[in-house]
C-alpha cells in the first residue's frame, strides 16, 4: 500500500471540497472495498477523507410516503430496518444474499452503490485492464468470461457490476441525493446513476469529481409480493452469476430487473409489459442484443430460469 494522507470531514460540503481539490483522493467510510483496490494498488489515492462523523447515517421517511436512506447507514442496518422489511422487502433480501456478515456491519448504502468490478482481469495488475488503466486494452476480451458481461458491454470493456442492494434499488426506482463542493445538491435516478462501458469504462457512474453521495431516496411503496434470488457457485460470500430482482402484483404485472450480466443493474421497463406472459417473454425482450462469450453464454438461459422461480416464487406467497 502506497503512503497517503488522511483527514476527517465534518460536513458534507467540506468533504466533498476536500476531495475535489486535491486529484485523486477518495472518500472513506466502511471501506471494504477500497482498502483492498489499496493493498493491491489498483486504487492509490494521496489524500482519504473520513466521512463516517457526517451524521449521514439515519433512515427517515419523505413527504411522499417513501423513506430516505442516509449513505453512511450500514448495510446489516438497512436489512434489518422494519419499514425496509416490510415495504421493500426486495431491498431487505438483496442486502442478506450480499457478502458476508461481518462485512455488511462495515459496509455502507453509497459504498455498497460505487463498489467497483470483481472482474478478474481488473484484480490483476499484470493483466491489460481499460477501466484500471484507461487505453491499455481488455484482457477479459478473449480470455476466461465466464462471470462477466452478456449485454450492455463493449470493445473495451465486459465486466459487470457486483452489487446485489443496486439491482433491488433499480426495481424500486431509487434515487441518489449528492453534495458538491461548493454545496449545491442533486438527485440522480438510479436508472441513470451508473454507466455503461462505451469507449470509457473508467468512467462508471455519473459523479462529477468530489461530488458525495448524501442519501439514497426510495418512492412510496408499490405493494406486490418482493423478490429476489441470487444463483451463485457457491451458498455464500460469492457473486451473483446472475440475479434477479423482481415485484410481482396479483394481475401477473410487476417490474423486473437483472444483476450479473451487465456493467450496471439491467432493467428494460418496456420487457415488463410482457410479464402476464412468463419469464420467457420477458427476458427475451429484456435480453435482446445481448452478446455473450462462449463461456458465459449460460446466462441467458439462466436469466429465464431464475425469473421463472421468482415469478412461482411470488406467485406461491400471494
Amino acid at each position: 500500500m502506497k503512503p497517503f494522507t488522511f483527514e476527517r470531514a465534518r460536513t458534507p460540503a467540506e468533504a466533498a471540497a476536500a476531495v475535489a481539490k486535491q486529484p485523486g483522493a477518495r472518500f472513506i467510510a466502511g471501506g471494504t472495498n477500497l482498502l483492498d483496490l489499496m493493498k493491491l494498488q489498483i486504487e492509490t489515492p494521496p489524500h482519504l477523507v473520513d466521512v463516517n462523523a457526517l451524521g449521514l447515517d439515519k433512515i427517515e421517511p419523505t413527504s411522499d410516503g417513501g423513506l430516505r436512506i442516509g449513505a453512511l447507514v450500514r448495510n446489516t442496518d438497512l436489512a434489518a430496518d422494519a419499514r425496509v422489511r416490510r415495504d421493500y422487502a426486495v431491498l431487505s433480501r438483496a442486502l442478506l444474499a450480499g457478502a458476508s456478515g461481518q462485512l455488511r456491519n462495515k459496509a455502507t448504502t453509497a459504498g455498497n452503490l460505487l463498489q467497483r468490478t470483481r472482474c478478474p482481469y481488473f484484480y490483476d495488475t499484470h493483466q491489460a485492464c481499460n477501466k484500471r488503466q484507461p487505453g491499455s486494452g481488455c484482457s477479459a476480451v478473449g480470455g476466461y468470461s465466464r462471470q462477466l458481461a452478456v449485454i450492455g458491454a463493449s470493445p473495451a470493456c465486459i465486466a459487470t457490476h457486483p452489487s446485489d442492494m443496486a439491482v433491488a434499488m433499480r426495481v424500486l426506482d431509487a434515487s441518489v441525493e449528492t453534495v458538491h463542493a461548493d454545496g449545491r445538491t442533486r438527485v440522480i435516478p438510479i436508472a441513470d446513476f451508473h454507466k455503461l462501458p462505451e469507449g470509457t469504462p473508467q468512467i462508471e457512474t455519473g459523479l462529477e469529481p468530489g461530488e458525495l453521495i448524501t442519501a439514497v431516496t426510495l418512492p412510496k411503496p408499490v405493494g406486490g409480493v418482493h423478490v429476489y434470488r441470487k444463483v451463485r457457485d457457491r451458498a455464500s460470500y460469492a457473486f451473483a452469476l446472475v440475479s434477479v430482482a423482481a415485484i410481482v402484483q396479483k394481475d401477473g404485472s410487476g417490474r423486473v430487473a437483472l444483476g450479473g450480466v451487465a456493467a450496471k443493474p439491467w432493467r428494460d421497463e418496456s420487457a415488463e409489459a410482457e410479464m402476464p406472459r412468463g419469464a420467457k417473454a420477458v427476458t427475451d425482450k429484456l435480453l435482446a442484443g445481448a452478446q455473450p462469450t462462449g463461456e458465459n453464454a449460460f446466462k441467458l438461459p439462466l436469466a429465464e430460469r431464475a425469473l421463472a422461480a421468482a415469478l412461482s416464487q411470488a406467485r406461491a406467497a400471494a
